[in-house]
């Protein structure tokens, strides 16, 4: 293995281990955002207090495994809305690329843009070395604690893990 190898594994794990140490453990305080929707409208944190909160990071709108992730949610927004969980999706697109992500494949919930890449800092979330959101997720109880962190996310299933998840905890 040659030497420039060697180094970007070592920094390849002391990256990934400070994304994993940097993330909101379950039963801590979520932390707080005030983000721009698609629309502009700015969304909080404590707008979502005494709900359910899915929180889902993604790396970029209308990519392949983005796409997939959000019209799961999409396609099964009536089961969160009948067990009384919000969906909100977040990445570092800007406001208008969330536009069109959303007004491209109908989805019926806020995409938050953090163009600034605090929020998914904060979370712990920003974890490539392409400045982007690593997918990942959370669970927020209507207390605003963190119920549950997905470090893993396979687009295509999600959806199924988190209302079934979701359910088992109420």
């Amino acid at each position: 293995m040659s030497f420039m190898k060697k180094i970007f594994q070592v920094l390849s794990l002391v990256f990934i281990n400070s994304v994993a140490i940097a993330s909101p453990q379950v039963g801590e305080k979520a932390p707080e955002f005030n983000l721009q929707d698609q629309n502009s409208n700015w969304h909080t944190l404590k707008d979502y207090e005494g709900r359910w909160l899915v929180l889902f990071f993604y790396p970029k709108a209308d990519t392949p495994g983005c796409t997939t992730e959000a019209c799961e949610f999409r396609d099964n927004i009536f089961a969160f809305d009948d067990i009384g969980a919000s969906i909100v999706g977040i990445s570092v697109d800007n406001v208008k690329s969330q536009k069109e992500f959303s007004d491209k494949y109908h989805l019926p919930f806020p995409l938050l843009s953090d163009a600034k890449k605090s929020i998914a800092d904060t979370y712990g979330v920003l974890g490539s070395f392409l400045g982007v959101a690593s997918r990942q997720s959370f669970i927020i109880d209507p207390n605003g604690l963190v119920a549950k962190h997905y470090n893993k996310v396979s687009p295509a299933t999600h959806t199924d893990e988190v209302l079934e998840d979701l359910k088992s905890m109420m």
